[in-house]
This record gives structure tokens, C-alpha cells and sequence, in this order.
């Protein structure tokens, strides 16, 4: 509801976007998280948290380069498949340059989770802490990070859902959200939506999110084996992502197969049999180790 927090920075003359200002808290709060998980569940109380504030530094990187990355791909598919040049597609192909223009937007979430994993696990490698023990700490902070993250989908207008029906849109905020009319500057609602009753499928991300970030932190404290906390998020999160999936509105919900799968949906498809074959592995390892000692 709010594109802009400043219109016009002082000698750079771009705006200050609410989502790239909701995306730096996310990064923030969910490093400070990491911090704190490290101090509790890691080797080394006092030199983890150091040495897990570095590895956030390589997930920030891997969050823009993968996010950025994927819908790249995704949009210039979408024009390809299309011919419409209006579409975020055509300018990059036009225009090269404009992919590295992060600040104007376009970031896929399955993308830069990617990215979080391979440059968080490079960087944790080098430093010597055990992988599966990382990945589990910094699944479960990236959860919260993501959840105030998604509050900028929402201030901005994108990742909106689709109209609700006549009968349900007595629903209280936030499951459904009524888009302002007019539209502010930068919104990315779309003038179709003006006035119109929306689920608040950019919330609803942010509460599963929530959601998932406090399983996590059950599971790390009941854990039996490393890798077993992000094992289990890459089994729900599919879960949650595939089902709000289903109330997007935007143009980009329907890409795949006719318009019959989003992109975060395709993927989930994929995510979702490796997370429980991850757990059954993992689970299988532990049964016997145990049985061995």
C-alpha cells in the first residue's frame, strides 16, 4: 500500500522502495537470529556467532544472484512463449544491462533460496562448521528473515492475490486486503484491481513463514541427527508455497503448461519428494548408528 518510503534520494535520484527497505530488515533480523541459534546449538558459543556472521554475508549474495537469476529466466521464457513486449522479458533482452537493475525489482523467492544454500555452504566449508548442522541453523533464521521480507510484497502491491468472491469478501484483513483507489504511485496492484477486495496472499506467505520458522525451532531442539530441521522445511514449505499459489492473481501465477502451474509451483513439485527423501535417509542413518553403537 505503500511503493515509496522516499520518492527521490538525495543525488542518486532513484526512490527508497518499501520492499528493498522490508527485504534489508528480513536480512537483519534473520542474521540476528542466526546469530543467536549459533550461540545456542553450535560448537563453539563464542567464536560461532563470529563465524556465522560471515556466512550471512555469502547468503545475502546468493539471495540477489539466485533470486535475480531465476526470474531473469522466468521472464524472458514468458516472452518468448508470448511475443508481448511489454513484459520485464523483452527489456532484458533488449537491454542486458538492465538485469543487474535489482533495485527496480524482480526477485524469485526459489531462486534466491538456492542461492542462499550454495554460497551459505561454500562459505561455512571454509570455515569449517558441519554443513547439515549450518544448513539446519540458517534454514530455520531464514524463515523469520523471509516472513518480514514478504511484508514488502505486500507494501508494494506484488505477489497480490486473485479477486475474491462476492460471498467471502466480508473476510476480515489480513486474509483478504481491499486495494486503494486510486492506486499510489508505484503500486503494483494493477489499476484493474482499484477498489477491489484481494486475498492477501503476500501476508499469507508471511505467515506461513512464521509458522515454519517456530517448527524449526521445536525440531532444533529435539533433533536426532544433523540435517534433520532443514530436511523437514523442504518438505513443508512446498506444501504451503503450492497452496497460496493457487489464490495469486498476478500474471506471473500462471506460466507453465498452459497457464496451469506457476513457477514457485513447478518447483515445489520437484522440492517436495527430495525433502522426504531426505528425511528418510537421514532418519535411516540415524537408526543405524544407533543400532551400531
Amino acid at each position: 500500500m505503500y511503493p515509496y518510503i522516499i520518492d527521490s534520494i538525495p543525488l542518486w535520484g532513484q526512490p527508497l522502495r518499501s520492499f528493498g527497505v522490508m527485504v534489508a530488515l528480513g536480512f537483519i533480523f534473520g542474521s540476528w537470529i542466526l546469530g543467536k541459534l549459533a550461540e545456542r546449538y553450535g560448537d563453539d558459543p563464542e567464536g560461532d556467532p563470529e563465524r556465522y556472521a560471515s556466512v550471512t554475508m555469502w547468503i545475502l549474495l546468493g539471495l540477489f544472484l539466485g533470486g535475480r537469476m531465476l526470474y531473469v529466466i522466468v521472464e524472458i521464457a514468458r516472452f518468448r512463449s508470448t511475443g508481448d513486449v511489454n513484459l520485464p522479458g523483452h527489456g532484458f533482452m533488449s537491454d542486458p544491462l538492465s538485469i543487474i537493475k535489482v533495485w527496480e525489482g524482480g526477485l524469485v523467492m526459489y531462486g534466491g533460496l538456492t542461492g542462499c544454500i550454495l554460497g551459505g555452504v561454500f562459505r561455512a566449508r571454509q570455515l569449517g562448521l558441519r554443513t547439515k548442522a549450518a544448513l539446519d541453523l540458517g534454514l530455520t533464521a531464514g524463515c523469520f528473515g523471509q516472513a518480514v521480507g514478504r511484508i514488502g510484497c505486500f507494501l508494494v502491491g506484488d505477489d497480490y492475490g486473485q479477486v475474491v468472491p462476492d460471498h467471502l469478501k466480508s473476510l476480515p484483513f489480513p486474509i483478504t486486503v481491499e486495494v486503494p483507489k486510486p492506486l499510489p504511485e508505484g503500486s503494483l496492484f494493477g489499476v484493474a484491481n482499484m477498489g477491489e477486495t484481494l486475498w492477501a496472499t503476500q501476508l499469507w506467505m508471511t505467515f506461513n513463514a512464521t509458522l515454519l520458522g517456530f517448527i524449526a525451532l521445536w525440531l532444533l531442539a529435539r533433533r536426532k541427527w544433523e540435517g534433520q530441521v532443514a530436511a523437514w522445511l523442504l518438505v513443508l514449505y512446498p506444501i504451503g508455497r503450492f497452496l497460496i499459489e493457487e489464490f495469486r492473481g498476478d500474471s506471473v501465477r500462471g506460466v507453465w503448461f498452459g497457464g496451469f502451474l506457476s513457477t514457485s509451483q513447478l518447483i515445489s513439485i520437484v522440492a517436495f519428494p527430495v525433502g522426504l527423501w531426505l528425511v528418510w535417509r537421514g532418519s535411516r542413518r540415524h537408526a543405524r548408528e544407533s543400532a551400531a553403537a
